[in-house]
């Protein structure tokens, strides 16, 4: 089975749990089916063909940048059996393919461009764009995959036309083997941590979407003695990088030891900051799934997270860890889970020896992998 794989993002350049999820599913699907990975960047190895936007359109709208890179990947498809796409970075891609060369076209859907309105202060313009290459692709789709139960209903809510039977639902995955409790503490010594005091960390980036302003105001009052790991990168846009630093200078004259990480570490120090961590924050106000729940918890830790999207098909409320309702309240509902977390040690063991067992046990990539490849056999079943 000849299948190409669509995305922005794929290693070394991964930034969000979109690019993860593509780069563990593919490890995982190239033992099943010939694979061709199509990404953005410079250069091609075995398996991987890297396509940049077009240089005439330096400087042009990142939309239109966008458009350029698929049109190459299409071009490149040829002789694919079947195309799979993901992000709207890369739909249209996807969806050329389909309509040039008469193959049957996946998407998994990550987020839903409809329920980012935040994106128009990213993308101006192209905002429109986006979620016009988003609706074409998705509704002309053979499947459309979601990545929870949650996110199958928005897509059906945001794309009325598209065909229940077309949606289907395989979570987000989590290689346990790699993510994994590290007793190691190198990491913290680098970032200054004092290990005598419980953190909690934030691991993301610095985007409206996950919810970083809430979380900077939530932990002004949470406990003195816990500190606050900030692994926040890749700002969207330079407003809400100018707000973060603001906020954050404003936390950091409150409280000491606050930690911010401006960079995207490497997987290995990641790992050690979640293994220590007392505590996990995910205070995101949209999220299908959250991949790097998931990853807090295979390294044994628990997690305040927000009740939205497919969180709560993950983290378990009172179990792996405590969901917070995102209303009216939701800054001072985030303070209270994270107290209620730092303040009973013993619980917080509970919560993350759950988690490390429920994250084993239900998400693994290989399972992912498998469901992934019945869907293109039943799809190339019925072309």
């Amino acid at each position: 089975m000849r299948v190409g794989l669509l995305t922005r993002e794929y290693p070394p350049d991964v930034y969000g749990g979109a690019g993860v999820h593509v780069e563990f599913l593919a490890r995982e699907l190239r033992p099943l089916v010939d694979l061709e990975v199509h990404c953005w960047g410079e250069g091609r190895t075995d398996g991987v063909r890297r396509h940049r936007p077009w240089p005439a359109l330096d400087g042009a709208n990142d939309a239109l940048r966008t458009f350029s890179v698929d049109l190459a990947m299409a071009e490149a498809l040829e002789g694919r059996e079947l195309v799979h796409s993901h992000t709207w970075y890369a739909n249209l891609g996807g969806h050329l393919a389909k309509e040039l060369y008469g193959i049957p076209h996946v998407v998994t859907a990550h987020s839903l461009e409809p329920l980012r309105p935040w994106k128009a202060e990213q993308l101006g313009g192209g905002y429109a764009l986006s979620g016009w290459a988003e609706r074409i692709a998705v509704e002309a789709a053979d499947a459309v995959i979601a990545v929870s139960g949650a996110m199958r209903e928005d897509i059906l809510g945001c794309y009325p036309a598209l065909d229940p039977a077309r949606v289907h639902v395989v979570h987000n995955g989590i290689d346990t083997r790699l993510y994994r409790p590290d007793p190691g503490t190198d990491a913290l010594d680098r970032i200054g941590l004092d290990r005598s005091r419980p953190y909690v960390l934030f691991v993301g980036r610095i985007t409206r979407q996950k919810g970083v302003p809430q979380l900077l105001r939530a932990v002004r009052g949470i406990d003195p003695a816990a500190q606050v790991v900030l692994c926040a990168g890749a700002p969207d846009t330079p407003e809400i990088e100018r707000e973060f630093h603001e906020t954050y200078e404003e936390l950091s004259r409150e409280r000491v030891g606050v930690h911010w990480i401006p960079r995207m570490l490497p997987r290995p120090e990641v790992i050690q900051l979640l293994t220590h961590a007392a505590v996990f924050v995910c205070p995101s106000v949209y999220e299908p799934l959250g991949i790097v729940n998931l990853e807090a918890m295979a390294c044994g830790t628990p997690v305040v997270a927000s009740r939205t999207g497919g969180i709560p098909e993950v983290v378990e409320d009172g179990a792996t860890g405590v969901l917070v309702e995102v209303d009216d309240d939701f800054e001072a509902g985030l303070a209270r889970a994270l107290d209620s977390v730092l303040g009973d040690p013993e619980a917080a063991r509970r919560m993350g020896e759950e988690g490390r067992e429920r994250a084993a046990g239900e998400f693994g990539w290989d399972a992912v992998a498998r469901r992934t490849v019945r869907l293109y056999e039943e799809i190339l079943k019925q072309a």
